[in-house]
């Protein structure tokens, strides 16, 4: 990125305070609602991805940390942990082998025509948040299908996240649901880091001195939002979170065809 205008490396900081600011807010879309605006900027996808990656350990990491270090009130009562650790091992064991699959390319599959199913699947997901009636597949057979998609497209370019999310959000309570996504997110992307070293992609180390700051700043304001959905009605959570789905999905559906 060094030979780059001043207005693109303003344009690449929003954009990552946007980053940091909806991954913190809702647990999701650090790379999905980051990217599109991202490569229209600089249309070199394993730049940014690298960053990306990185920015999510830091950041998801300190969050559960900072969220799980105080212990109850005060009076020698354990605070009960924001992570559900046992969904989550269920949700690992579902999506580990399509990750590999997608990360390792053992299985090659046509990236517009997986990534318009997705957008589909999220679409429909979202729009039933937003009217307050979300929809539940009732089978195990199906959650676990669009698990695995999920877990396979994350693989190939870190966008299963809406996927996963549609179905995590049926089982999990809102109290619980960013910070086990996050942890999740910190396996998932720690394979994908791993596969970058092994290949050689350069990981942008540079830039991180001017781009974590920047991430930074949009965390720490996505952390208040959070916190302020929390404490609002469940319905309205979901209507938020129904609402970022559907612009994922239709910004998404536009990136396909374009």
């Amino acid at each position: 990125m060094s030979d780059l205008s001043v207005v693109q490396y303003i344009l690449i900081a929003l954009i990552f305070v946007w980053s940091g600011f909806v991954r913190s807010g809702l647990g999701f879309g650090g790379a999905v609602l980051s990217l599109p605006f991202l490569l229209l900027v600089l249309d070199e996808p394993l730049v940014f991805l690298p960053i990306i990656s990185i920015h999510l350990l830091v950041f998801s990491s300190l969050t559960i940390w900072m969220n799980n270090r105080k212990h109850g009130d005060g009076q020698g009562i354990e605070k009960a942990s924001t992570v559900d650790w046992q969904y989550l091992g269920r949700l690992l064991a579902i999506l580990i082998v399509p990750k590999l699959i997608g990360v390792f390319g053992l299985i090659t599959l046509p990236g517009h025509i997986l990534s318009a199913i997705i957008f589909v699947i999220v679409g429909l997901y979202s729009v039933s948040y937003i009217v307050n009636k979300p929809f539940r597949s009732g089978s195990k057979t199906v959650d676990a299908v669009f698990l695995m998609l999920g877990g396979y497209i994350s693989g190939t370019s870190l966008i299963g996240a809406p996927l996963i999310i549609a179905v995590a959000a049926q089982h999990l309570p809102k109290e619980k649901l960013r910070d086990t996504l996050f942890a999740l997110w910190f396996i998932l992307v720690m394979i994908k880091l791993g596969a970058f070293v092994w290949v050689g992609v350069d990981l942008q180390l540079i830039h991180h001195i001017w781009l974590l700051p920047a991430a930074a700043v949009g965390h720490v304001i996505g952390l208040y939002i959070h916190d302020q959905m929390l404490h609002a009605e469940t319905s309205l959570f979901y209507r938020v979170l129904g609402t970022v789905l559907l612009v994922v999905s239709s910004i998404g559906l536009v990136t396909v065809w374009m």
